[in-house]
This record gives structure tokens, sequence and C-alpha cells, in this order.
């Protein structure tokens, strides 16, 4: 159809342009000459036409090869950032077995803490409950040991002796004031 169309408009187109001179008679041998030039013209742009099929052809053939090749290669980048997620996803597991780790050993520090603690607060105790309780026995031993040796009688007597030497005596009176004695 589209040859036809093209064969009728180069006729047209070649008769109305080309007007013959006053007189000039047309045959048909001219017109065939004429039909005759415009089918070699024809075969001309047919075979140019089969030519730039044949490149479009070519061009969609490389196009379509560039496709697949395009295609192959975001395939390989599709695998390769899930290669590297897949490798993220280890390394968040290896940092989460680490924090664990940490945390275990957090804990540990705690107890040990802890257990530091309670034997330092049981050795102070200890000294401080033995401490008492040697000196309360030694206080008990000397009160035991002085009532022993020294008589309480002997003691008032001696008081009684302090005191009357202090009525004489100004400043041993003051002394035994301040301690209580007077």
């Amino acid at each position: 159809m589209k040859r036809m169309v093209l064969l009728i408009g180069l006729l047209l187109s070649s008769v109305a342009y080309s007007a013959p001179p006053p007189g000039f008679k047309v045959t048909n041998e001219m017109i065939y000459q004429k039909l005759i030039e415009i089918e070699r013209r024809q075969a001309i742009f047919d075979e140019r036409f089969k030519q730039i099929d044949k490149r479009f052809e070519q061009i969609d053939r490389r196009f379509e090869e560039l496709r697949e090749d395009m295609n192959r290669r975001f395939e390989d980048v599709d695998r390769r950032f899930e290669d590297i997620n897949r490798r993220f996803e280890d390394m968040n597991k290896r940092f989460e077995d680490i924090n664990k780790r940490f945390e275990q050993l957090y804990t540990f520090l705690w107890i040990i803490t802890g257990i530091f603690t309670a034997i330092m607060v049981g050795a102070f105790g200890f000294a401080y409950w033995d401490r008492r309780t040697i000196i309360a026995e030694a206080k008990r031993q000397t009160l035991e040991e002085l009532e022993r040796d020294v008589k309480p009688e002997k003691l008032r007597k001696l008081l009684n002796v302090a005191r009357e030497f202090a009525r004489e005596n100004e400043k041993f009176r003051e002394i035994l004031k301040k301690e209580g004695l007077l």
C-alpha cells in the first residue's frame, strides 16, 4: 500500500512539475519509460529501506544483547549486595555475641565486688568484735586483779588521806575537784 501511494505521488509530481512545451505530445512510450524509471528508483528505495531495516534489526539485536548484559550485571550487583547484607548480618550477630560476653563479664565483676565487699566487712567486723572482746576481757581481768591486790578499804583510806591533804593544800584541792573526787 505504501508503495502504491509512493508510486502515485511520484507519478503525479513528475507530471505536475514537468509541463511539456507547447505542441509537445506525450506518447505511451514516454509514459512507459517514466514508469520504468520510477520502478527503478522505487527498487533503489526498496533496497535502501531493506538495508535500513537490517541496520535497525542489528541495532535491535545489539540493544537486546546490551539489555541482557545489563540485566546480568544488575543481577551480579544484586548478588553482591546480598552477600554484603549477609556479611553485615554476620557482623551484627558477632557484635551481639560480644555484647553478651561483656554483660556476662560485667555481671561477674559485680559478683566479685560483692564477695570482696562482704569479705572486707566480715574481716573488719571480726576485728572490731575481737578487739572489743579482748579489751573487755582485759578490763575484767585487771579489775579482778586490782580487787585481789587492792582492797576497797585501802582505797577509801587513801581517798580520805588525799581529802585531808587537800584541805591544807589549795592546788591539790583544785586537782581533786577537777577529777570529781571532792
